[in-house]
């Protein structure tokens, strides 16, 4: 069938919206309409090619609805709404332990661009487009998922705020949440609140952490920190906040989470732990002019201190996705504060947003795209 998708590998800033063919579902898929899609740092990064073929179609917070089912889905009737998530082989001991995106086949599947036989569910005239990137490739007017993609949803929910969910969200509520496993009375410092950021600020207050630190160059984004849940901000860039960030506790922190890459904030996240803390990170320190960044080892020795990655939150979409969105029908996970809208026709700007940091999270609409 026809349809409309952002492509990317053809220069510019921003994905060229185009038509072109889709195939049908083939046997454990589906085909999505989709009506909204979250921008994520990832397609930002993927854009002008690094770890996924070219061209490809990007996109991987997608929401929409259940079109027509491939041979062999079950669980899953036409009509359904449902997030999209990463994609998975559903058989290594990580999917079976319900954490498939520690998948042994994480990066085919999500960044290989087709399936696992090396077809693709897109072409445009006789050039072939790579598909099926996180399972979804949700830059577009409809998807072909795997079945495992894909996470149902009540229809009664906002369908159009649900797609970021499926990667930011669940990135930060569940680093908090399951990887981190952040208590009632714990203290957390997080560093960086954009959506990652800003999710591990509403779920910190949400298990009831006594004390939530946001730290941030940015005093309005800062001043959403605070107003979602954080107690205590600080701007990045103030002298000593190492000292300043552990007096807030007297001993420093029990937790800090960490969505930026740069090589001083990893230091800084080690620093600021209390004895036996975890500094979790979801985002790798880029090289500095030094070299590669190196944790100070003693350091992490003699208190006992963990250095901890974090994918995906540690979380398993199928469950947790709806939790979450219980949470926000219940007035204590208020993600939405977060969203800025855009028309799939502006996609440019808002890539241009997202890149700026002018929009916390961009969220593409597909209504009347083609």
């Amino acid at each position: 069938m026809k349809i409309t998708a952002a492509l990317s590998g053809r220069g510019g800033d921003s994905p060229e919206l185009v038509a072109m063919e889709q195939e049908e579902p083939r046997a454990g898929e589906m085909r999505i309409r989709l009506v909204a899609t979250g921008i994520c740092h990832t397609d930002l990064h993927e854009h002008p090619g690094r770890h996924s073929p070219q061209p490809i179609v990007l996109g991987h917070e997608g929401a929409g609805v259940v079109e027509k089912l491939g041979e062999g889905v079950t669980g899953f009737d036409v009509g359904d709404h449902v997030i999209l998530s990463g994609n998975s082989c559903g058989k290594c001991p990580s999917c079976l332990a319900n954490r498939p995106t520690y998948c042994d086949l994480a990066m085919p599947l999500c960044f290989g661009g087709q399936r696992m036989d090396g077809s693709t569910a897109l072409c445009c005239g006789e050039e072939k487009v790579h598909s099926h990137f996180f399972g979804q490739s949700s830059f577009a007017t409809h998807s072909i998922v795997p079945q495992r993609t894909a996470v149902k949803m009540d229809k009664d929910l906002p369908l159009e705020k649900l797609g970021p969910l499926g990667c930011g969200v669940i990135t930060g509520a569940g680093g908090v949440i399951e990887a981190l496993k952040v208590g009632f009375g714990d203290t957390i410092a997080i560093f960086g609140t954009g959506g990652v950021g800003l999710s591990a600020v509403m779920a910190a207050k949400l298990v009831g952490a006594k004390r939530v630190i946001a730290v941030d160059l940015s005093a309005e984004r800062l001043e959403l920190a605070r107003e979602l849940g954080a107690t205590d901000c600080f701007k990045g860039d103030e002298e000593d906040l190492a000292v300043r960030i552990r007096a807030v506790t007297g001993r420093g922190v029990d937790f800090t989470f960490n969505t930026t890459n740069a090589q001083k904030v990893h230091t800084l996240a080690l620093e600021v732990l209390a004895m036996n803390g975890t500094a979790g990170f979801v985002a790798a320190p880029l090289p500095g002019p030094e070299g590669p960044w190196a944790p100070q080892m003693f350091a992490m020795l003699a208190g006992g201190k963990q250095l901890r990655g974090i994918l995906g939150g540690d979380a398993y979409p199928t469950t947790f996705l709806p939790q979450i969105a219980e949470y926000w029908r219940q007035g204590k996970f208020p993600f939405d504060r977060m969203l800025s809208f855009y028309p799939f026709a502006e996609i440019d700007r808002a890539f241009a947003d997202a890149r700026s940091g002018k929009a916390i999270k961009p969220v593409l609409l597909m209504e009347n795209a083609q």
